[in-house]
């Protein structure tokens, strides 16, 4: 076997981590980590990457080089092999923030008030009712101003559907496959760590230019 493939340490940075103000942050706090032997990973685990100050706001990206350089001091005949995300962005935070229960029943009413009125204006364009008038009569052979009997589970359906459409009745999953608003909510939350990310190292990148700038 390769001796410089012994010798590596492996490490997968994570997308985002939440730390306290004034807290540290350790390489086991920001990647995954696999090296030669248990000791090695937590005694490279516990190098310190960055401590947070006043000055640096709410969040912070820790590069990969970063990462590297910091694992390369400590043990410099070390082979670093880096996979995933090149940046870990860390957020700061006196504490989680929790759910406020009246703010999240007025936004479950008004989506639900919200979708109804959509639903119902969508029929209205249409002219829904006298499409069902007109089924109703061409199966029927009379016509029904108010045809319930064929409204009615029409209306069942359409919850039904919808049901079956986000895969979830209250915390119960039908399958293990994420529905679409899962899928559009992860995809947000991928561009908005990316552009978090970005932002931030263009701060970055403008701080050490505007440093290198003003060396006499």
């Amino acid at each position: 076997m390769d001796a410089s493939r012994e010798s590596a340490f492996y490490l997968r940075l994570k997308k985002r981590i939440y730390i306290k103000p004034g807290k540290e942050v350790t390489l086991q706090q920001a990647a995954r980590l696999l090296g030669t032997s248990e000791e090695q990973e937590e005694r490279l685990g516990s190098i310190v990457l960055y401590k947070h100050a006043k000055a640096d706001g709410n969040r912070v990206v820790i590069d990969l080089l970063q990462v590297v350089k910091k694992i390369r001091t400590a043990e410099p005949g070390l082979t670093v092999e880096a996979y995933g995300d090149p940046q870990v962005l860390v957020m700061v935070a006196e504490k989680a923030v929790k759910p406020r229960i009246a703010v999240l029943l007025l936004a479950w009413l008004l989506l639900f008030f919200g979708a109804g009125l959509a639903i119902m204006n969508f029929h209205t364009d249409v002219s829904m009712k006298e499409v069902h008038i007109r089924i109703v009569e061409l199966i029927t052979g009379k016509r029904t101003e108010h045809p319930l009997w064929f409204q009615i589970p029409y209306s069942f359906g359409i919850g039904l559907g919808m049901i079956l459409f986000f895969n979830h009745l209250f915390r119960k999953r039908f399958n293990e496959e994420p529905n679409p608003l899962e899928v559009e909510l992860y995809t947000y939350q991928e561009n908005v760590n990316a552009y978090v990310i970005a932002d931030e190292m263009r701060k970055m990148n403008d701080r050490n230019e505007g440093a290198d700038g003003h060396v006499d």
